[in-house]
């Protein structure tokens, strides 16, 4: 692990693994309940009863970021994980039929992919109303085409292999190579890919949870804690949106890291 990760890599794993153990533990580490409001800590500023101090209604904002790690990691973990599943099934069918079923496919994610994945997010939004299944559903579609394009171009290659062929002429049907030979050997990329993208999964949950169309309130996210933060930012207790804003950033640098890390390590292997 050391030597494949190396030190930035190795560093940017424990950031997410700590965020993901609070995040796990919110309901035993969070001081006070995330969504009771207390009108005498509204804007309160930073007290020893509250490290962070409180929103807008007084709620204890550590708590509430504490909280709101889950949705901002849960959306983009599902999202990835959908277009994951959806883009190698397509990508590995793509390759190894080839002709007809082959291009309709391309063509198919080349659609997807000229569309932004806020615009997706958007339309599913308007049919299922605002909330976080429907935005997660447009998103899965919108990043499918990242993931499939990826393993679609690293099954074709290979295919060509002997391994392969040899399988082919044992009798092994397509279904056995694919799920017990071609999958495996793919597993590392996808792996990395999904880990590079979901990086901009979260930007896009909370993103579409600060125009008010994901994460609904009362429900700690941080995202939405950036949009409610403004308010306090306007009257001298900016602390709501810096540290949401700031947690966000530090997740999405993490995960950008240990992709990149892990990307590389693919290509070295290759």
């Amino acid at each position: 692990m050391k030597a494949r990760l190396g030190p930035t890599g190795l560093a940017a794993l424990a950031v997410l693994a700590v965020v993901a153990v609070v995040s796990a533990c919110a309901p035993l580490l969070a001081p006070y309940d995330p969504n009771r409001p207390d009108l005498f800590n509204a804007l309160s500023g930073s007290t020893g009863s509250h490290l962070l101090g409180g929103d807008a209604l007084g709620r204890d904002i550590l708590s509430r970021l504490m909280f709101g790690a889950r949705t901002t990691l849960l959306g983009p973990l599902v999202t990835i994980a959908l277009s994951t599943v959806v883009g190698t099934a397509l990508a590995i069918v793509a390759a190894w039929s080839g002709g007809r079923v082959d291009a309709v496919i391309s063509r198919l994610l080349d659609v997807l992919f000229a569309v932004p994945g806020i615009v997706f997010a958007l339309v599913t939004v308007a049919v299922v109303g605002p909330g976080m299944t429907g935005v997660v559903l447009g998103l899965a579609v919108a990043y499918t085409p990242y993931v499939a394009r990826v393993v679609r171009s690293a099954a074709l290659r290979e295919r060509g292999l002997p391994y392969v062929s040899a399988a082919w002429l044992q009798g092994r049907s397509a279904v056995a190579i694919c799920g017990r030979h071609l999958l495996p050997n793919l597993r590392p990329l996808i792996t990395a890919q999904s880990v590079s993208a979901l990086g901009f999964a979260i930007i896009d949950l909370a993103a579409i949870s600060f125009l008010g169309l994901g994460v609904q309130p009362p429900a700690a996210d941080w995202g939405l804690m950036v949009k409610s933060g403004l308010d306090g930012a306007m009257r001298g207790q900016p602390m709501e949106a810096i540290s949401a804003g700031v947690l966000i950033v530090i997740v999405v640098v993490a995960v950008t890291v240990l992709g990149d890390r892990m990307g590389a390590e693919q290509g070295s292997a290759r």
